[in-house]
Parts: structure tokens; sequence; C-alpha cells
């Protein structure tokens, strides 16, 4: 279902701007003129379960499975069940060191590509079911979905489509086997946040390659867990377009829906939903929702960028890795650079064969969230002297310094360049700059500038482009009182919810 406030008739020829509603997903039709282009594109926002996704901002990917015990990233699918026997499995001891280190939702590999299932299913009997771990009678994904529920964790799963090791696969027969997965996961193991599939589509054991039915696996998910995003090969959460923990300088969550003429009619009326017609994409360019991207584009859609990572060279453990952990300063670095650019940071923390996270992977986790802490503990800006011009009546510019929830400051209108000055009670050195739009009324900042008044001009310390739900952009350090914020382009009256100037605990400069 596309996620809509509420419609009202519309003219394209003598539609108004006001008119023009609040979509998950617009149409633009030839006769639209820039201006309405432009304004259709900041009024595309996110439904519900894409905006609780985005809030949670970290999440942890678990790589775990016989290629743990077989010392391999990828499985044949012949691997002997036999191996799995984690002896100490604790996920209780992963939620509990993912959330002190700040991360919101864990999601688990149910199935990788060789085929062996963490849990019992009925589908095939590759599985725990044939390991010597808890006699046969375990179930992983059970005991992660459980764990965290305790601690208050989102839970999510991986299963991945490509099989290596079922003999339906390349058939017709494998997507309902498939599909028999899923309603397993999806009706077993309480609410689930994110199904995370990725794109893969090798050889079975067979020989043959399949053609999954995409659109019947999110119908499924819909109608078992419709508060679920679907990610990656979905039409919900894409993927960031590489695994280096990097998103862009510039990274837009309105992009454009490239479909066929017919499919989008059919969009428009209501007749079918964005899921019936979705192909899963592989956006690796730069610039993916620029002005002249969108103002070339027959729809637009709310389509956010999840960025994973390791924090090992590998996905799954490896002991001989364990010198090579990303160090809390190098996972501090990458959450500015994911994060602190528009997206989600799902940062892979694999167990070892024990069943643990290594203690290596732990010291750097809790570096790292003292890193966080220590940095954005003190927000310079609170308390300074604020003001802005073209104000909306009962969303005051104080909105963005202070604390309480669900404020945000909105201009009357698009009056480029629209300046928001500050006046520290002291003078402080600052090296971070933090913007957050109000993303349930669009994303709509393109270009913006931080100054500061040094007794005779104004000049510039760092500029950027998009906002988006959360940017974190860094500078070297200067010692600022009075500062500006100059947004220079706008696809409509701009709108934030947060300022944020501080001065990191480490010096990180893009």
């Amino acid at each position: 279902m596309v996620f809509c406030q509420p419609v009202f008739a519309l003219s394209q020829d003598t539609q108004s701007r006001e008119e023009i509603p609040f979509k998950n997903i617009h149409l633009l039709e030839p006769a639209d003129s820039l201006e309405v282009r432009l304004f259709k594109a900041a009024r595309v926002v996110p439904s519900p379960r894409q905006l609780n996704w985005q809030t949670r901002e970290l999440a942890a990917f678990i790589h775990f499975g016989l290629n743990t015990f077989t010392d391999r990233e990828l499985g044949e699918g012949t691997e002997d069940p036999a191996l799995f026997n984690p002896a100490a499995f604790d996920p209780g001891q992963w939620t509990r060191v993912l959330k002190e280190a700040g991360f919101k939702m864990i999601i688990i590999t149910a199935k990788h590509h060789d085929g062996f299932c963490l849990w019992p299913t009925e589908t095939t009997g590759y599985s725990v079911k044939k390991s010597p771990w808890q006699k046969g009678g375990g179930d992983v994904v059970r005991a992660v979905a459980t764990a965290c529920r305790q601690e208050g964790l989102a839970f999510g799963f991986y299963l991945s489509p490509w099989d290596r090791h079922e003999k339906s696969y390349g058939t017709p027969a494998y997507n309902e086997f498939f599909r028999a997965q899923l309603t397993e996961l999806l009706t077993n193991y309480g609410p689930v946040a994110e199904v995370w599939f990725d794109g893969y589509c090798g050889e079975g054991p067979n020989g043959r390659k399949q053609e999954y039915d995409w659109g019947s696996y999110y119908e499924l998910i819909r109608r078992l867990q419709p508060e679920a995003v679907i990610a990656i090969s979905g039409p919900d959460v894409r993927w960031v377009g590489n695994e280096s923990g990097l998103g862009r300088e510039t990274e837009w969550s309105v992009l454009p829906l490239a479909r066929p003429e017919e499919e989008l009619a059919k969009l428009s009326r209501g007749e079918i939903s964005l899921d019936r017609i979705f192909q899963p994409l592989n956006l690796m360019g730069e610039d993916l929702g620029s002005r002249e991207k969108i103002l070339q584009a027959r729809a637009l859609f709310w389509y956010p960028a999840e960025v994973d990572v390791s924090i090992r060279p590998g996905w799954f453990y490896h002991q001989n890795q364990d010198n090579q952990v990303k160090t809390g300063q190098e996972l501090f670095k990458i959450y500015l650079e994911s994060a602190g650019r528009n997206s989600v940071l799902l940062l892979n923390v694999p167990p070892d064969r024990r069943g643990l996270l290594a203690d290596e992977d732990i010291r750097a986790l809790q570096d790292f969230k003292g890193l966080v802490e220590s940095s954005f503990k003190k927000n310079l800006a609170d308390g300074a002297r604020i003001k802005a011009l073209f104000t909306t009546a009962g969303h005051d510019i104080e909105a963005v310094i202070g604390s309480q929830a669900g404020t945000y400051w909105l201009a009357t209108d698009n009056h480029e360049p629209i300046i928001i000055e500050l006046e520290l009670d002291k003078q402080d050195v600052i090296n971070c700059l933090e913007l957050q739009e109000e993303i349930s009324l669009g994303q709509r900042i393109e270009a913006f500038k931080l100054e500061s008044w040094d007794g005779k001009s104004w000049r510039q310390i760092v500029k950027g482009t998009t906002a988006g739900y959360k940017r974190l952009i860094t500078f070297p350090e200067i010692p600022a009182k009075k500062l500006r914020l100059v947004i220079t382009s706008s696809r409509s009256a701009p709108t934030l919810k947060k300022v944020g100037l501080y001065k990191l605990a480490v010096s990180v400069i893009n």
C-alpha cells in the first residue's frame, strides 16, 4: 500500500502547491511546471515503517553459520551439519554488548548462500536439527529473537534467496519452497523489524539459476509482518552501493522510480501497489537524486540508504583476523560517514565458534561508544541566541536547539538564501555541524554553508549539500562565538528539527 496523507482532488493544469499532498510516491506529469515538480519532490515522505527504521540509526548484522566452523566466507551447500556446534552459544551476550554500544536492532543470517538454516525448519533437513548442537533441538533464530526482546532491541533476519543446497533451486518449485521458509520466520518469532534480501543469483546444485518471484515474497511479508521494512532487494530500503561504510556526500532519500508507463498509470489510479511492480535495483552511482535527476523522472519515491560494513575484513568470524578488527576510532569515522550522511549503519559483528562475540570486537565497540558519547554529549548550540527570518507561526527557530520532541522550525517559503544566526554564550572551539530535517515533511535542503563572524565579515567554515534525517559534517577546529547557517538551495520551504555544534573527541576530517 502507498502511504499517503489525505489526498485532494487535483487538476494538473490548475492545482496550487498547497493542494499537493504528502505521499510516499509522487508521479510527475508532463504538464507540471518546474515549481510543481520541485514541490512534489519535497512532498515525497517516508512511510511509518521507513521512518521507524531511520530513527534507529545503528543496526548490527550477525553473520553466523556453517561458514563460522569451516573458516570460509562462501559455503558450497555440501558441508556437514555436524560441524555446527557453538558450545558456549549466548545471544544474550550479543544483545547486551550491542545495546551498550548504542545499537537498536540485530539482523541474523537465518540462512546464508549454503542453504543451512539456523532454525529447525520443516522445509529441509539441512538445518540445526541435524547438528550436535543442543542434540539437534536448538533454534538460533528463536534464541536471538528472544534475546532482542529482553534487551528492547528490534529483530530482523537475512534470508538468502540463493541456495546452493536445495535441489529445487532453479525451478518454479523453489519459489514455493522459499515462501514456506519466509512464512516460518515471519510467523514463529514475534515482531520482525527488517527482512534483508541480497540480490545474489548464482547456480544451485543442479547448475541452474533461479528466477525469484519477488512480488510474492513482498506480499507475504506485508501480510504477516506489515511493520517490517524490506531491505536491499526490496522496495523500502536500498543498498548504499559499497561495503566500506560510506554514505554519499550527497545522499538523497527521494529517488526516481523508473517503471513502464502502464504500471505507473495503474499505480497512480491505486489499482496496484509499489510492491507489485518493484524490481530490485543496484544503485551505485554518485548522483541518484539531484535536481537534474528528479526533474527528468516520471515518478519519485522514498528510498533511503542502508550502509553495511563488517567490523572485520570478512563477514564471518576467522581467528586469523583477530588482529584486523576495526578500531573504535575507525568505527567512529564510519559512523560519521554513514549515519552522519542520511543513512542507517548496519555493522556486521560476527560471533566466533563458541557462539560469542570476540573480545577484540567488544573492545572496539566499547571504544566506539565512548567516542560517540564524549563527542556528542554537549551540544554547544544549546542555549545560544538564535534568530531567523521567514518563520512559520508555531514552528519557531528556537525548536532547533531545544530538546522537546516533535518540534521543528519551518520557513514560511523558499526565500533563498535563508539565514539562521546563532550567538553562543561564549567562544567555543567547534569542528562538527549537525543538521536534522523533519523528514516526515520530506527532504528539502539541497545546499548549505556554515559561516563564522570574525569581527569584520562572515567567513565560510564548511559547506554541504543534503541534510536529511541526520547530517554530520566535520571541519578543522575553529574558535567561534557568532555563526550563521545559510541554506542556499532548497526544493521547498526548508525545515529543521535540530542544529548541533560540537567539538569531537578525535579529529576526523571528511
